[in-house]
């Protein structure tokens, strides 16, 4: 029987939420991670125990080992477990056990939007009698942060096809919001990314339910052969829930009809900016819909979502320029957010990336080239290597250099603080500045606002 439960790699936002459901359900929870953090902060205080730095005396007592994929197959805990028979788990296959034990389990997949449609689904659910027990892949307000934990009715969480993780998780309701060419570290390619997706599909029943975005063009490929009763959504194929007579605020928020299939047309206003977010809302109403939540209630519940921490959030102003940040770090997510971006302003608008992992940056080079054209002025820093190492086979500056050959106004910068000081001296009243990418470029922003604070007092 397993009492204590260690998590190597316990600050991850993932993994951090399913320390947070062990602790509840009354485990001794332990962990490691490679650095202190605000999360690793607030699980210790809930009574975690927490190491810094991986050792192998830090899984004493344990009876069950989680790892995060980033973990390396030498890492000294994970090789004491398996020296001494301790049970081992990725974070994939436990998080698919753990949705075993809820009656419904939602799952939210695709390339894109999962934390934003996970986050839009979570606040409409919060907001209904249902009480569920979410997990999240960023921050949401609404519920606290990436872990609610209500009854185990219903869980909601994201559903990475990373590694194939998809295929390890036992939903009763699958999204798959789109299907394009990422994590090629992985996969050998597309068509090994579309049978992932095609044989998560047919892992549900005659009594699940797949919710899937009809204009994506594997659409039809993934659901021909589930058993899974098919719900589907689109802008520009007729599906069940349909976006019509879209439109954008002067804020950059869209407004659609809502059609739903013989069912009637809502009105429905965001507060995201985006026609990505508009796909994202279809998706979520869906879900919300078939579990039988009013629609009147689901519109005006999305209404009030005002988004999840590093999606186009809002971190403050330098004067008169406003700095956001968004996670985007992969091309069709750039574009989607810096069209969105381009709706709501006529000043510069500056973006700053920071390209995440060598692998992605090299096999999708040309895409991220076409990927800038919405933004004014172009900053390219160094990689976030995240879990790979740097063999020299690319560079920020060979994405500089095809920027500058298709007209992008492009440099590279090597340092936050280079960027700080060529940003400030270089913005203009009513511009936007939105840094971008996985890893730690959030901090950048952080660092030209509180530079700002100094320089005013």
């Amino acid at each position: 029987m397993v009492s204590h439960v260690h998590l190597i790699g316990i600050g991850g936002i993932s993994m951090s939420g399913l320390a947070e459901i062990l602790l509840k359900e009354g485990y001794t929870v332990s962990g490691s991670d490679m650095k202190e953090s605000l999360i690793v902060n607030k699980l210790e205080n809930q009574g975690a125990k927490i190491y810094i730095g991986h050792k192998s005396e830090n899984i004493l007592g344990a009876d069950l080992i989680i790892y995060t994929d980033a973990i390396s197959n030498d890492n000294p805990e994970l090789l004491e477990a398996k020296k001494n028979g301790i049970e081992t788990l990725d974070r994939g296959t436990f998080l698919g056990k753990l949705m075993k034990k809820y009656k419904k389990s939602i799952a939210v997949s695709g390339t894109h939007g999962k934390t934003t449609t996970t986050s839009m689904l979570a606040t409409v659910l919060n907001d209904s009698p249902l009480e569920p027990t979410i997990l999240l892949g960023g921050e949401l307000d609404a519920i606290g942060g990436n872990v609610m934990i209500g009854s185990q009715d219903l869980i909601l969480t994201e559903a990475c096809e990373y590694k194939g993780n998809i295929l390890k998780y036992q939903p009763t309701m699958a999204i798959i919001l789109n299907i394009e060419e990422d994590h090629l570290d992985y996969f050998k390619n597309m068509d090994h990314i579309i049978k992932t997706f095609k044989d998560y599909a047919n892992k549900l029943n005659e009594n699940g339910h797949l919710i899937i975005n009809i204009d994506d063009e594997n659409a039809e490929n993934i659901i021909k052969d589930t058993k899974a009763n098919i719900i589907t959504f689109g802008i520009n194929n007729h599906g069940d829930y349909t976006a019509e007579n879209i439109s954008f605020t002067n804020a950059g928020y869209p407004q659609f009809t809502l059609n739903i299939k013989d069912k009637g047309k809502f009105p429905v206003t965001l507060n995201v900016m985006g026609i990505h977010n508009v796909y994202n809302a279809l998706a979520s109403i869906a879900a919300a819909h078939t579990y039988n939540i009013p629609i009147d209630f689901i519109i005006e519940s999305i209404k009030h979502y005002k988004g999840s921490h590093r999606r186009l959030e809002t971190k403050g102003y330098v004067n008169g320029v406003k700095v956001m940040d968004d996670y985007a770090h992969h091309p069709t997510e750039i574009k989607a957010a810096l069209s969105a971006l381009r709706k709501s302003t006529t000043n510069d608008l500056w973006c700053i990336f920071q390209p995440h992992t060598y692998s992605r940056t090299k096999l999708l080079l040309n895409g991220f080239s076409e990927s800038f054209y919405d933004a004014d002025k172009v900053i390219i820093t160094d990689i976030y290597a995240a879990r790979e190492k740097d063999t020299g086979i690319i560079h920020s500056k060979n994405l500089v250099n095809l920027l500058k050959e298709k007209g992008v106004d492009a440099i590279y910068l090597k340092s936050f603080e280079e960027i700080k000081n060529y940003i400030l001296s270089n913005i203009e009243d009513g511009d936007i500045i939105v840094t971008m990418g996985a890893g730690d470029i959030y901090k950048l922003g952080e660092l030209i606002i509180e530079n700002s604070k100094k320089e005013a007092i």
